[in-house]
């Protein structure tokens, strides 16, 4: 980066090295930390760029200004750079060789006392990061994070081009759309007691594209949820590298989207290892099955199995009469542990009951003897049966779990990962995808009992339109497809239902009159009928790409200005509320609930 004829520097900070040894040189930047040696000043001087040392000794005509400067104060300086003694050489900056005499200090921008040190990794509460979140930036990892963000979008941007992919942007100010969360609205001044919706994805639109006869499109995406924050996902809005594509099957957006994904992971993988494509391919019923979720960890090697069959009709009488009443048992294997004292089941088994469930059972398997808790209600046929099915060996012990199938599920998936942990079986240091394909096209919900959509209500059925007439919506598949990584749902994705047949029926068993379809979704409906191609795509989630990579677990320390846990930003104090004046003028009429009124 060449500097050389400007008015604040000559070099940047993280640039100078013993090449540079006598020149006279003008850097800007920072306080990052001084350190007052009596007849000497030193100063760390950072930027963007990275650290220098500066020396003014006390007979230098700016020393009375660097004794009194505080950190963070921003400053130009001029010197002479010069060879650092060798006992005083920094092998870990890479200015480390050199420091720069300081000749002239001019003070561009004193700081006041500090709220958060800058120059150390102290944690500090979020309030106060996300409040002088400006300060939170400049410091080491969190600014580094913003940076890697950076290059791995901009990866994600040539990989896509390279692919053939074109970038578009869609519009932010559109109508509310069934995505799965909460819109947020936008009232509309020109039409009043009307809203705008921010898009909870580009769905729509980049269908609408595929329409309108463009056949790869993608864009770098803001996406608005109005719901409650995690760790892995902002309450307000994030990004996703949404794409879509015409003239595809499902094969075909695999194709194209796992050379951009493993091409990213490896290009930032910083040694930790990255599973190659073809990623493998798990329907969601075996997912569900042999990992206990949706979303399988593949760095975990220890697989669930269903043993119901084993405690039908067995001694066991919680189980089988569980199992007659419509319950399932999973299994879930404890390699190389029966040799395990009795504090290590005692230990798994109080952890269980924290986690609400009223136990675990488990049987251990040594020197072709069955022992443990449930061992003696198995005859010899059953336990056979069980080793097998669960591919155990001699030295190996098994965990239960009973309950209806999709609580079984999750159960057993709690307890998959908290034996891969206590048995320190995870891989690490790696990434692993993985495709979870054929998930339903339809749920039950629990309190309404009425048919929903599971997924996207955009896909196709698998089978169509006749699967649609003739199946139990239950039983439907959809060519909907997730890619997950290490256990964390990267993307969702479809093969588009781009037939106005199909899809006034399938909004239809998911209880949308035909009149409610053609009003919220028109635009689409209308295209769909003057001839819609065949379509799909993707959206892998940029937040969450980014904090793998980043080996970071809390969406804050890699977005540069997030909301708090209360959807807050405490920096710009929004939400705010609004002048009366121009709520009239929006023809809005703001009541406020009891608690809040009274306050």
């Amino acid at each position: 980066m060449s500097l050389t004829s400007s008015l604040y520097r000559t070099h940047t900070c993280g640039q100078l090295r013993s090449s540079e040894i006598d020149q006279i040189v003008k850097l800007s930047g920072w306080v990052h930390r001084k350190r007052d040696h009596g007849n000497l000043v030193f100063i760390d001087l950072r930027d963007h760029y990275g650290l220098t040392q500066c020396v003014i000794d006390k007979d230098s005509a700016c020393f009375k200004i660097a004794e009194g400067l505080r950190n963070e104060t921003v400053i130009t300086l001029n010197g002479k750079v010069v060879k650092r003694a060798a006992e005083a050489v920094n092998s870990k900056m890479p200015t480390g060789d050199i420091e720069v005499v300081a000749t002239e200090i001019i003070v561009q921008s004193a700081a006041e006392t500090l709220p958060l040190q800058v120059n150390s990794n102290t944690e500090f509460p979020e309030e106060t990061r996300l409040t002088y979140r400006f300060l939170d930036l400049r410091r080491e990892k969190l600014h580094s994070n913003i940076l890697l963000r950076s290059k791995i979008i901009a990866s994600i941007r040539r990989r896509m081009i390279e692919q053939d992919f074109t970038e578009f942007q869609t519009p932010i100010l559109t109508s509310s759309s069934p995505e799965g969360a909460r819109d947020f609205l936008v009232p509309s001044r020109m039409h009043p007691g009307q809203f705008y919706a921010l898009p909870q994805a580009p769905q729509q639109f980049k269908q609408l594209l595929m329409v309108s006869g463009f056949d790869r499109y993608f864009q770098i995406a803001p996406c608005f949820r109005d719901e409650d924050a995690r760790a892995d996902r902002s309450p307000g809005e994030f990004y996703q590298l949404d794409f879509e594509m015409s003239f595809v099957t499902q094969d075909d957006v695999f194709a194209a989207i796992e050379p951009v994904i493993t091409g990213v992971f490896n290009e930032f993988a910083n040694g930790r290892t990255v599973s190659p494509y073809p990623y493998p391919r798990i329907t969601y019923h075996d997912a569900m099955l042999k990992y206990g979720c949706d979303k399988p960890d593949l760095r975990n090697p220890l697989i669930i199995t269903d043993v119901s069959e084993v405690f039908k009709d067995s001694e066991f009488g919680i189980f089988a009469k569980a199992v007659i009443a419509g319950s399932v048992v999973r299994a879930i294997p404890a390699p190389k542990t029966s040799t395990q004292p009795r504090s290590f089941f005692e230990k798994l088994n109080s952890w269980a009951q924290d986690q609400g469930m009223p136990g675990l059972g488990y049987i251990r398997f040594d020197n072709q003897e069955a022992s443990g808790p449930i061992a003696k209600f198995l005859d010899k046929d059953r336990l056979g049966q069980l080793k097998k099915q669960a591919n155990l060996e001699d030295g190996d012990a098994i965990f239960f779990v009973c309950d209806k199938e999709d609580k079984a599920a999750k159960l057993a998936g709690q307890v998959r990962t908290k034996i891969g942990q206590e048995l320190d079986l995870i891989e690490q240091n790696a990434f692993k995808f993985c495709w979870v394909v054929d998930f339903p096209m339809f749920e039950l919900d629990e309190d309404t009992k009425k048919i929903d959509f599971s997924h996207n209500p955009f896909s196709m059925p698998q089978g169509g339109l006749k699967a649609l007439e003739t199946q139990d919506p239950l039983t439907i598949k959809a060519y909907q497809y997730d890619i997950v990584c290490n256990g964390i749902e990267l993307s969702s994705g479809a093969i588009r239902n781009h037939l106005p047949e199909v899809m006034y029926k399938a909004f239809a068993i998911a209880g949308y009159a035909k009149e409610e379809v053609e009003e919220r979704f028109g635009g689409l409906l209308n295209a769909f009928k003057y001839g819609a191609p065949p379509h799909g795509g993707c959206a892998p989630g940029i937040d969450r790409i980014v904090m793998l990579l980043a080996d970071e677990p809390n969406l804050r320390e890699i977005i540069a200005f997030p909301l708090n846990q209360q959807a807050q930003d405490l920096l710009m104090q929004a939400p705010s509320a609004v002048p009366s004046d121009r709520l009239k003028e929006l023809h809005i009429q703001i009541k406020l609930p009891p608690k809040v009124s009274a306050a």
